[in-house]
């Protein structure tokens, strides 16, 4: 999990790295700073629902990239 910025928006190193960690077995969640600050409560009810498997498509919104594990073949 990450907490970035708006500045990380469109940062191609971050996607580099996603990729990498993602290839490697790990799913990547990042949330915005300010989403933690203020809406604590649905970032841990997102989280939780990862953590059950309640989520397990790829998520591209602005404020909230989710990058589930794919399994290796």
């Amino acid at each position: 999990m990450e907490l970035d910025g708006s500045q990380h928006l469109d940062s191609s190193y971050d996607l580099r790295r996603d990729a990498f960690v993602n290839h490697e077995g790990w799913s990547v969640v990042r949330f915005w700073n300010v989403d933690v600050l203020t809406t604590m409560t649905s970032v841990l009810e997102t989280i939780v629902a990862i953590c059950d498997g309640l989520l397990t498509e790829t998520v591209k919104a602005p404020n909230l990239r989710f990058f589930p594990t794919r399994s290796k073949t």
